[in-house]
């Protein structure tokens, strides 16, 4: 078996145990400190919205050997009728350019201007699309619709499945998820296109998917656990995250192997600037699900469940059952106030003058008399 196959299995016996949900305090100030720089960057970054849904003109070319992203921006500049710095993406067999909304006229010189600085052969190569803002404002709405019915479902399905406590922290960790997405895109400013919100929208199947596997097994553990007075909610709940930890761990990196190829290799090194919308989103995204399914959701229903009159009593119980097998455990030993000039016994031990004489129990045996004061020895009279 290998090591780690060996690590799942001891894990899942309860033979070693990671504390996850006892030390929900520091992974909520953890995940706390993340979301308030997410937030902070989205309130003063904001995002970077695609030509889809804030609108303008987008121009696409053939590229040739030697020419960089700072001579197809410059390329475009060069025209002098486009006011904002330009968008530069390179695809696969060219460049994308994006720009403000331009009329009829200055699309035309932006082509020649293309055309003459990049030695093009034809004014066609540079082929101008007009985007209108509205189209991404519909799929800006339909979007939150979806998002709105999907958690919607999850709350009744996760409420008749489970309850209705497992189902609050599904839902935080959703919104944990997905607020941190947003945050990372809006901190590397990449450019927000209907493909990530595609991506948005998938991660959440997957970082609930991964939050009700665990769920699953932490009702299993705790389905008679009133009556057996072995362990408390939370303990049970942190050996099911125990159980199903290295499941998890080997789901998310089988996951993440192919979006990183996307991400790193095919947009990073590649320089296919459009697989980068969708890739950083699922990549941030599956991250973020596994690490709340394991240290948010769980140590979120615990906290809820502990709260319950039936489990606080569970606790007490389990606290004095623990406590009365330590007593049992430690050796009892008896103080005896004894003579100074008593003779110390074998297996006893007393300080010295003290008159003081600890005895462990077990067997007692009578203490051995030498010569006393007043007795004469020699033998006894008949």
């Amino acid at each position: 078996m290998s090591r780690l196959g060996n690590i799942g299995g001891r894990l899942h016996r309860g033979e070693i145990s990671l504390d996850f949900v006892g030390r929900q305090k520091t992974w909520y100030a953890i995940s706390g400190l993340i979301l308030v720089v997410s937030i902070v960057s989205l309130l003063t970054l904001g995002l970077n919205f695609g030509v889809e849904f804030k609108g303008g003109t987008v121009f696409q070319f053939p590229t040739k050997p030697g020419v960089t992203t700072s001579d197809a921006r410059d390329a475009v500049k060069a025209a002098g009728v486009v006011k904002e710095d330009p968008i530069v993406q390179k695809t696969g067999t060219g460049w994308r350019v994006q720009t403000e909304s331009l009329s009829s006229t200055d699309v035309t010189k932006v082509q020649d201007s293309v055309q003459q600085r990049l030695h093009l052969a034809k004014v066609d190569d540079v082929s101008p699309q007009s985007v209108g803002a509205s189209w991404g404002k519909d799929v800006s709405q339909k979007a939150i619709e979806g998002l709105l019915v999907f958690l919607v479902a999850i709350i009744i399905y996760l409420s008749i499945a489970f309850e209705w406590r497992m189902a609050v922290g599904a839902i935080i960790a959703l919104a944990h998820d997905i607020l941190i997405t947003v945050g990372v895109y809006s901190l590397v400013q990449f450019e927000v296109t209907p493909s990530s919100v595609v991506g948005l929208l998938t991660i959440l199947g997957y970082s609930l998917y991964d939050t009700v596997v665990v769920f699953d097994k932490v009702r299993e553990n705790t389905r008679s656990l009133t009556t057996s007075n072995t362990m408390t909610y939370s303990q049970a709940a942190n050996l099911a995250v125990n159980q199903t930890l290295v499941r998890s761990i080997n789901t998310t990196v089988i996951a993440l192997l192919p979006v990183a190829g996307l991400l790193f290799i095919g947009a990073g090194v590649l320089g296919a600037g459009t697989l980068k919308d969708l890739a950083l989103v699922l990549f941030v995204g599956m991250l973020a699900g596994a690490y709340s399914s394991i240290f948010i959701a769980t140590p979120i229903v615990a906290d809820l469940q502990e709260r319950q009159e039936k489990y606080r009593t569970l606790a007490k119980r389990v606290a004095a059952k623990a406590n009365s097998a330590k007593r049992k455990a430690k050796p009892e030993v008896e103080v005896a106030e004894l003579p100074e000039d008593d003779v110390q016994d074998e297996g006893e031990a007393s300080s010295v003058g003290a008159g003081v004489r600890v005895v462990q129990n077990g067997p007692r045996q009578q203490p051995r008399r030498g010569a006393s004061k007043g007795r004469p020895s020699g033998k006894k009279k008949r």
